[in-house]
């Protein structure tokens, strides 16, 4: 695709967006402004909703008044024409003197224990009911029977009289009716006169809110619902999952609909966002659904003259919305794409004569990528594609420059990297290179020789020719190698491809790219069979030679005893007596001669040993309490400074014991004159326990502290020099190292270090 076809369909996806945006910015605009005067609407409705119910209630106020007073005139007349005693009136006189006096009906309702019945009645239907349960109608009765005034909120009060709200009969569920009740004490019954007829029924519905919903509705058909709700009572309904009944006038706004049939009901979501309007004094909406329409659910607090305030819910349709929307966004749209059919046509033209110079640019780079440096670009502009095609112009010269550079470098780079595949070809180590994740890239010819498998076997595969008591060691290796430290010359075993062991010594590398990462590691394996056979060739060599001076020397020492027993042995036998201090010097001789063949056997004979974790502490403290008598006799103390945390060392103890014993008895006996022999412990970062034993005795020369632990070298008269050759040995079994320094005058220092017995041997 050209740069002039790109730049036309870049200039016009901006005009799309652009123009998309301003439709998308309109009909959000559009809908803001249509919701804004749906609710300014849905307000007025509320108010002249409101105005109109309000009106209703005066004039429901006025008749109920006129009604109160004929029924406290009935009540009056009951008392003149009818017995005291409830016994000694009946049914028919009540019916005849309702029908005197203009009403309905009369009850007359006794007081029990517990309730306040209608014991007799104009109309049978009403005998036997029972007023416990109805609440402060209840209540204002027991006040009457108690000659109290009435002091309940509802209802319309006078002297031994009250008059409960409208309300709809239990026995008629379809009439409403108006009571009254009358006690002055003269009777043993309350006289209850009550008016219900059709005319009571139309009044209330030319007041009835219901009508001016209707007519609200039939005037604006996007209306589909209008109620009145009384918060609390609607709330307490709702909490209580007590039925919604609505009232008819002002005394009944505790029911919890004020008016209206409360269609479409959702109790729970409704009530959350009454409390918000009643909260905030002004109207709340929220949207939803009804029957798959979008509808708008708005709730107006309304507060009337007696301030009471009480919320109307009306819900209307989106369809004028949507429909309004719809049309906007039609034009907006036609409009849009006349527009963007102007600018396609005007950005390809646009596009055309700004990319004309580019195409003299792009022959000349054709060229430079042919490797044609020399053709220059013919620079007349000033603008940015003038220095575009100066700045190619010295790009090719120097590209021709570089290319000549580019070249020699490449030939010396192919003869070093020939030389260097020919060093690794040649090697006679073992070579391969790995990824980060341990996968081969290439081998060696001494790798395919070492191993067995071939470069095409393992080349990308990850190679586990690791014995699996060697896993842990490995782990740690990749550890230090990840870190960016190489392991050197580390001598372990491999596997074969056959599966066979092979003892190698390893060195491992990483190799990092430019930026400090790690690319892959480098294993360089070397074969060290035929190495360690040569090793233990000459181990075997100095232990024939030690063996030899060993020998030489135990001639040597027992040559000498041996003399003189032969000298003592031919006296007696010439002179046939026998010299008891010659038997002396003999036994002498003999224990001298066990002595030297009981350390060579310790050094020539393997010696059994079990080795357990101690605490080289314990140890040290054994040999002092078998010593500490023999240094009290010379005059010699103990200075103890030990670490207060265990020294534990895997080691076998008598023999242990047996070096201390050794060192010991040599700093006593380099302290003829008496003195302190100092010892200490700790432990040395981070897998070593040291042992440090110093005397204060005559010292050793350089000379001399240069042959201990050969054979027979002692500074003791009665010595073999084999105890400190011992002790040496037996360090070196447990993996040790023992070092002697001393000068004359100021005394011998003694540091042995063994590995921790905590680490892993």
């Amino acid at each position: 695709m050209s740069i002039k076809t790109k730049l036309s369909i870049i200039i016009s996806f901006l005009a799309v967006v652009l123009l998309s945006l301003n439709i998308i910015l309109s009909y959000f605009t559009t809908q803001e402004n249509l919701r804004k005067d749906s609710e300014n609407k849905i307000m007025l409705t509320a108010k002249q909703i409101a105005i109109a119910v309000e009106q209703s209630g005066f004039g429901s106020e006025y008749v109920e008044r006129q009604i109160t007073q004929k029924l406290k005139l009935a009540s009056l007349l009951a008392v003149k024409e009818l017995n005291p005693d409830i016994n000694q009136v009946t049914s028919q006189q009540l019916a005849n003197l309702a029908k005197k006096a203009g009403v309905t009906g009369i009850s007359l309702f006794v007081k029990t224990t517990d309730d306040i019945v209608a014991a007799k009645s104009s109309e049978p239907q009403e005998i036997g009911l029972s007023t416990n349960k109805w609440g402060y109608w209840y209540a204002a009765l027991n006040q009457l029977f108690s000659l109290q005034p009435v002091k309940v909120e509802q209802g319309q009060k006078s002297e031994h009289f009250w008059s409960g709200p409208f309300e709809y009969s239990s026995t008629a569920p379809d009439s409403i009716v108006k009571w009254g009740y009358y006690y002055d004490g003269t009777s043993n019954y309350i006289i209850d006169p009550y008016i219900r007829n059709l005319d009571m029924d139309s009044f209330f519905e030319v007041l009835n809110p219901e009508r001016i919903i209707a007519k609200t509705q039939d005037a604006n058909t996007n209306v589909l619902d209008i109620t009145g709700i009384n918060l609390t009572r609607f709330e307490e309904a709702v909490t209580q999952g007590i039925p919604l009944q609505r009232g008819l006038s002002v005394e009944m706004k505790d029911k919890p609909l004020v008016f209206g049939k409360y269609k479409y009901p959702s109790p729970e979501a409704d009530l959350k966002v009454l409390k918000e309007a009643i909260h905030n004094g002004q109207s709340a909406q929220y949207d939803v659904k009804i029957d798959g329409k979008r509808v708008i659910k708005s709730f107006i607090p309304i507060k009337d003259n007696s301030n009471y305030t009480y919320v109307i819910r009306i819900i209307s349709s989106y369809d004028p919305i949507y429909s309004v929307i719809s049309k906007q966004m039609i034009s907006q749209i036609s409009i849009s794409l006349v527009l963007l059919e102007i600018v396609i046509f005007a950005s390809y033209i646009l596009a055309g004569l700004l990319i004309r110079p580019i195409q003299d640019i792009l022959l000349k780079v054709n060229g430079m990528a042919d490797g044609d440096f020399e053709t220059q670009l013919e620079v007349s502009r000033k603008d940015e594609l003038g220095l575009l095609a100066a700045r190619i112009n010295a790009m090719g010269g120097n590209l021709a420059r570089y290319t000549q550079d580019l070249n020699e470098m490449n030939d010396e780079n192919r003869s070093v990297k020939e030389h260097l595949e020919s060093i690794i070809r040649q090697t006679a180590d073992a070579i391969h290179l790995t990824d980060p994740e341990g996968k081969i890239i290439r081998v060696n010819k001494a790798f395919e020789q070492l191993y067995g498998w071939t470069s095409e076997e393992v080349q990308g595969v990850c190679l586990f020719n690791i014995p699996e008591s060697l896993r842990q060691e490995e782990s740690l290796w990749k550890k230090k190698l990840s870190e960016g430290i190489p392991v050197y010359s580390a001598e372990t075993v491999r596997l074969t491809k056959e599966g066979a062991e092979v003892r190698v010594s390893i060195s491992e590398s990483p190799i990092f790219d430019e930026e400090g990462r790690i690319t892959a590691y480098v294993i360089i394996s070397r074969d060290m069979t035929e190495r360690n056979k040569m090793e233990e060739l000459l181990r075997r060599s100095e232990k024939l030679t030690t063996v030899g001076q060993l020998a030489a020397g135990v001639a040597h020492e027992i040559r000498n005893p041996l003399t003189t027993l032969k000298g003592f042995l031919q006296l007696q036998l010439q002179t046939k007596k026998l010299n008891s201090q010659h038997t002396d010097l003999m036994l002498s001789e003999l224990d001298r001669i066990n002595l030297i063949v009981s350390e060579f056997l310790i050094l020539a004979k393997p010696q059994a040993v079990h080795f357990q974790v101690k605490d080289i502490r314990y140890i040290l403290g054994d040999v002092i309490s078998l010593l500490d008598s023999q240094a009290h006799l010379h005059s010699i103390e103990f200075s103890m400074n030990f670490s207060v945390e265990a020294l534990l060392v895997h080691c076998e103890e008598n023999q242990l014991k047996q070096v201390f014993i050794n060192l010991l008895k040599n700093a006593m006996e380099a302290m003829p004159d008496g003195g302190t022999i100092h010892m200490e412990t700790w432990r040395r970062e981070p897998d070593s326990v040291m042992i440090r034993i110093i005397d204060e005795g005559e010292g050793i020369s350089k000379e001399a502290l240069a042959k201990l632990g050969e054979p027979f070298f002692t500074n003791k008269e009665s010595g073999t020099g084999l105890g400190l050759m011992i002790s040496q040995r037996i360090i070196e079994s447990h993996k040790g190292t023992m070092d002697i320094e001393s000068e004359l005058g100021r005394g011998t220092t003694v540091t042995v270090a063994l590995p921790s017995g905590e680490q892993p041997r």
